[in-house]
């Protein structure tokens, strides 16, 4: 579950040291003026770290959750709902419908107390495309449909693309030739004079490539959860998404 819950890395589980290291860390990057992207796993943690958080994402195992639909509706901050692992794209549109909704339940307030949670909805979300069960749905079809949907569903049609999970098949080296594909699908709307539907693109990307198990001598700057893509191929990967803005 990441930093905040084991930052031993050891079943330790001090939450008190990991939101403290994870805090110290948000506010590193961001004085650095880079902007930080979260995926909020449970409803608590983020009253710690999202005045640090410039975008969220909601995970296609909670997408349908209604707990995580109202923790969205009281963050000032853009949120993505991801389709769910079935491929099913409209629990995520109406993940998108629900958290721009008021809400009032059970949480907590400021000082950590059980509290009456009033919320005024958030209107900055917007769904992403990871792919399910079925197979890839990152294709130019897939994507328009999904625009389309949005639309009839009153929302913004706007799409962000998970390059990995069921889109590269879990292959994290098949990232970049997804991203590739993207890529020349935005510049070809682009040269058409067709409006931007694709609104971004997300990567698992690390410094060296792969995924190491906890046990034994760590590898710094390898991932020690999903597999990603390394510097190198991050670098190739961001260079072609550029060249299609400019093209």
């Amino acid at each position: 579950k990441g930093l905040i819950n084991d930052p031993g890395m050891d079943g330790s589980f001090d939450v008190e040291r990991g939101l403290r290291t994870a805090r110290a860390l948000l506010l590193d990057v961001i004085d650095l003026g880079l902007p930080v992207g979260c995926e909020f796993l449970e409803p608590t943690s983020p009253q710690y770290i999202a005045d640090t958080v410039a975008w969220g994402a909601i995970g296609a195992r909670t997408t349908e959750s209604q707990v995580h639909r109202q923790l969205v509706s009281g963050l000032s901050m853009p949120v993505g709902f991801k389709n769910g692992t079935d491929g099913n794209v409209q629990v995520a549109i109406d993940g998108v419908k629900a958290a721009a909704s008021e809400h009032v339940f059970f949480g907590v307030d400021d000082f950590g107390r059980g509290s009456v949670v009033h919320t005024s909805g958030n209107d900055d979300c917007h769904i992403i495309l990871r792919g399910g069960t079925p197979g890839p749905n990152y294709d130019a079809a897939s994507v328009l449909d999904a625009a389309e949907r949005l639309t009839k569903a009153g929302l913004s049609p706007k799409v962000m693309v998970d390059c990995s999970h069921a889109n590269s098949g879990k292959d994290h080296e098949r990232q970049a030739e997804v991203a590739v594909e993207i890529a020349e699908m935005f510049a070809a709307a682009r040269r058409e004079g067709e409006g931007p539907v694709l609104s971004g693109v997300m990567l698992e990307s690390f410094l060296v490539p792969g995924a190491q198990s906890l046990d034994g001598e760590l590898v710094y700057g390898q991932s020690v959860t999903d597999k990603c893509m390394g510097w190198d191929a991050s670098a190739a990967v961001l260079e072609a998404l550029a060249r299609a803005g400019r093209d």
